[in-house]
């Protein structure tokens, strides 16, 4: 079998994504065709800009949905004869499975290409999620500062800017070496950032139905108890001190390498969101909206959370989608400096550093996931421009 021409394998490449190419189709037409109820989402059709973004953004979620359709081998698959192979090489004896490597081999002879796809998955499941916790830590602690000012907020701004002005790559080194992992301290930051998303809801419904004394202690009950379970599964790991319910009730096991660049990210990125939102907060507490709330007796919470909040939500949108493109960027550079998950994770920043070992001979092993991650990064960054120029139009 003869090897493939470049035209070949980004022909065979752009039919191995069919299904993202159809998921595509069909979102672009259902969203342009009901744009006018959507909101700020259908407004995101208007803008050139938004939808190229939007795009890119979405090809590779739609790409992570279905990697296991897209992908034509296991990314930790290794055959024989395919080390260091060149793209379109031919597998020796494909046993009826695909017949190539459309990227060519690393140097453990796995496929680049079905690895590239495979990155995705890791991205799109840790870094938008990263970045929502965050954001619930930033929020929930930036609002009251905002909102009342003094000794509170002198506190937890020292704090955030205790914790920014550490070098973020050193903080991370620091993190996950082997002494502080044994050490627990990760389990423990996770222990208590995992408890804020369930603390914002209990409180955002609180102060929305606190008229409505009997829905609201249910509606509370129902968040602490499913809450607390996934917070307890979450954090509970077997052979560790933090095996906190039995296998039957563990709804999920999070592997360690995991759990701590996920808890490192969402430590690093929560001060600049705190100092967001409190920012964001002392300008809006001075409306009249608020002080009309106010005259009506409103809480304190009740404003924060159902008037302030509302409408600091186009600068917030806006950054949570840079966001999620500087989380992607520090997940590709920890994985390439071996910070980030296990060496064998397909993560970008992995792929791309083992990759670099193969500069000399071609460069593709390394190029390939370095241009995803930066389609990717790009895709948010023009996605937040189309969000920001529509929401200075309201």
């Amino acid at each position: 079998m003869e090897k493939l021409t470049w035209p070949q394998i980004l022909l065979a490449m752009g039919e191995r994504f069919w299904p993202v190419w159809i998921a595509l189709a069909l979102t672009f037409a259902v969203s342009i065709l009901f744009k006018r109820r959507l909101g700020l989402y259908g407004k995101l059709f208007d803008s050139p800009i938004a939808m190229i973004g939007f795009g890119l953004v979405m090809f590779w979620v739609f790409a992570a949905l279905f990697a296991p359709i897209i992908i034509t081998h296991g990314p930790l698959e290794q055959l024989p004869g395919m080390r260091n192979a060149t793209p379109g090489k031919a597998l020796r004896d494909a046993h009826g499975g695909y017949p190539y490597y459309l990227l060519g081999g690393d140097t453990l002879a796995r496929d680049v290409f079905s690895r590239m796809v495979a990155g995705s998955v890791v991205v799109i499941r840790i870094a938008p999620l990263a970045t929502i916790f965050a954001y619930m830590v930033g929020i929930t602690l930036g609002l009251p500062a905002g909102y009342y000012g003094g000794r509170f907020d002198t506190a937890l701004s020292f704090v955030a800017n205790l914790i920014l002005a550490f070098p973020v790559i050193l903080l991370f080194y620091l993190l996950v070496t082997p002494q502080i992992v044994q050490s627990g301290v990760p389990q423990y930051m996770a222990a208590v950032l995992f408890l804020f998303p369930i603390l914002f809801l209990a409180v955002l419904i609180n102060s929305r139905f606190h008229v409505k004394p009997a829905f609201r202690n249910a509606a509370i009950a129902l968040i602490l108890a499913i809450g607390g379970w996934l917070y307890l599964s979450t954090l509970s790991q077997p052979g560790t001190p933090f095996h906190l319910l039995p296998r039957a009730l563990d709804l999920f096991n999070i592997p360690g390498n995991t759990m701590i660049v996920f808890v490192s990210v969402v430590f690093v990125n929560s001060p600049t969101v705190f100092r967001i939102v409190r920012g964001l907060t002392f300008d809006i507490k001075s409306r009249d909206y608020v002080a009309a709330a106010q005259t009506r007796g409103e809480g304190p919470w009740y404003i924060m959370l159902w008037e302030i909040l509302p409408n600091a939500r186009g600068p917030l949108i806006v950054d949570f989608c840079l966001r999620i493109g500087y989380t992607t960027i520090l997940l590709g550079v920890l994985g390439f400096f071996g910070l980030g998950l296990s060496p064998e994770s397909p993560d970008w920043g992995s792929t791309i550093n083992a990759g670099s070992r193969l500069l000399a001979i071609y460069p593709i092993p390394a190029l390939a996931p370095a241009l995803a991650l930066m389609s990717l990064v790009l895709g948010l960054n023009l996605l937040a421009d189309g969000l920001r120029e529509e929401s200075l139009k309201d």
